[in-house]
């Protein structure tokens, strides 16, 4: 049987497309807050880092997990030959958890207005807009990940983060003023990322047309229906894990929450520090520079999205045809890149990082190179944990990465509500080290125990319906 098909990118080659798009994001990024701090007053960069921490906690926790869903689920069908991969129940999980989240958002109006943004009504709004915008950037994040679309996937991230900019830049050359004007690019910024997915859809059309209808060439038939007529012994791996391939909404609602706990503990580890000193400090604008220090960490795993987004649909192709060998090959040889990253940014920083700090931010803060260093030793376990979650969710072990990522969550903000240490900032820098280092270990525990079974049996599975198929093209 002739299938003529797009030959899928390598996971080489996306993560390194997505790497240019992102790692351009991740400096625009940098910019857009670097600018804002020079063009605003230390309380309302302070209060724009807010916004962001909390706008980024929700959408992480809400829209990720179905992002995560769709690409690995996309990616799992792909590898099992499927061509129409249903996104009914996404959709619906997605819809449900944004209408929740403007019910309470409305019904919780003042007291985030006054208590969270200082009585201003224009950062809740910019709060309520952009948090529904990015349904639709992440939902089409998915969709490009699971068919391995990472070019788009990078244009989309990079014309997020230059729109964002753009709003910034505004105020710097005097074209806006204020607080709103810099706040307003986050939440416009989604919408206007969107403009890549009619492009999507073009590309998705047109291997359509190159493809074809999958019959066979002597009977005219269906290629799906030649393989179940063919069915017998030898065929029933195959048949069985095509059908674990379809996503139920009980299925796919259980992978969605449990993810959505592995993306609320990631975003405390990075917001809780902020959130906690912003409550507590009695100098306000100290929470800013916690979050710039935690900067270190979060533009490199912004950066590392380019992986995790390739990775994961890698992961779990290979889960399905290659066996457990080639899984851990990758996950191996991108911890190692891991750790040799991070220990050239953590020298970097111990030489350098309180010159950088001052001059990038532009105030003159005390930061002490040690504790800089150590955020930078946390980012590589942070980093390497994201590698370990990704080979999680492709063996489909969700609820356990995510027990784990709940367990160092929990810690890390006892730890910044104990007052353990009395300064606020070499607290955060001591607690988020600690945190990432507990949490590779349990997610160590959780790969190391792995399955390896799973992707041996589905391999051989694979193998014997090639012949299958050879004989019907004969």
């Amino acid at each position: 049987m002739s299938r003529s098909r797009a030959k899928p990118r390598s996971y080489g080659a996306g993560a390194r497309i997505l790497s240019i798009g992102i790692a351009s994001t991740g400096l625009l990024t940098l910019a857009y807050f670097s600018i804002s701090s020079h063009v605003l007053g230390g309380a309302s960069a302070s209060r724009i880092a807010l916004l962001w921490s909390v706008m980024f906690v929700l959408i992480s926790v809400i829209y990720r997990p179905i992002e995560q869903l769709l690409s690995r689920t996309i990616a799992e069908r792909r590898a099992y030959g499927h061509a129409e991969h249903p996104l009914r129940v996404p959709l619906a999980i997605q819809s449900t958890v944004a209408g929740c989240f403007l019910v309470l958002a409305l019904a919780l109006k003042g007291t985030i207005t006054n208590h969270v943004f200082d009585r201003s009504g224009a950062l809740y709004t910019v709060l309520v807009v952009g948090t529904l915008a990015y349904g639709a950037s992440y939902f089409a994040r998915g969709w490009l990940a699971g068919h391995e679309y990472f070019a788009l996937y990078g244009g989309l991230v990079l014309m997020e983060a230059i729109s964002r900019l753009c709003f910034a830049l505004a105020v710097a050359v005097g074209i806006a003023s204020g607080q709103t004007a810099v706040a307003v690019g986050i939440a416009a910024a989604p919408l206007v990322s969107l403009v890549v997915v009619p492009a999507a859809f073009a590309r998705r059309g047109s291997e359509r047309v190159h493809t074809g209808p999958r019959t066979t060439p002597d009977a005219g038939i269906t290629a799906d229906e030649a393989d179940a007529a063919l069915a017998g012994p030898g065929t029933e791996g195959v048949q069985e894990a095509a059908a674990h391939s379809e996503l139920s909404l009980r299925r796919g609602g259980g992978f969605a929450g449990w993810v959505s706990g592995i993306m609320l503990s990631e975003q405390t580890l990075l917001n809780a520090a902020v959130l906690t000193v912003a409550g507590t400090a009695a100098d306000k604008a100290l929470a800013g520079v916690v979050f710039q220090v935690l900067l270190i960490a979060r533009a490199p795993l912004q950066l590392f999205q380019a992986i995790q987004t390739s990775l994961l649909p890698h992961l779990t192709g290979l889960e399905a045809r290659a066996g457990h060998a080639a899984f851990a090959r990758a996950v191996r040889t991108t911890v190692l890149a891991i750790a040799a990253f991070a220990s050239a940014v953590s020298l970097g920083l111990l030489a350098i990082g309180p010159f950088v700090m001052r001059h990038l931010f532009g105030q003159h803060f005390a930061y002490d190179r040690f504790g800089l260093a150590l955020v930078g030793v946390g980012m590589g376990l942070h980093l390497a944990c994201g590698a370990l979650n990704q080979a999680a969710l492709a063996r489909d072990e969700a609820r356990a990465a995510a027990l784990c990522w709940l367990a160092a969550a929990g810690v890390f903000l006892a730890w910044m509500l104990s007052g353990a240490v009395g300064d606020e900032l070499t607290r955060t820098e001591v607690g988020y080290a600690g945190a990432t280092a507990l949490l590779a270990a349990l997610l160590w525990g959780v790969y190391r125990r792995g399955l390896p079974g799973r992707g041996a049996r589905a391999a051989p599975a694979m193998a014997q319906r090639a012949p299958t198929e050879s004989a019907i093209s004969r």
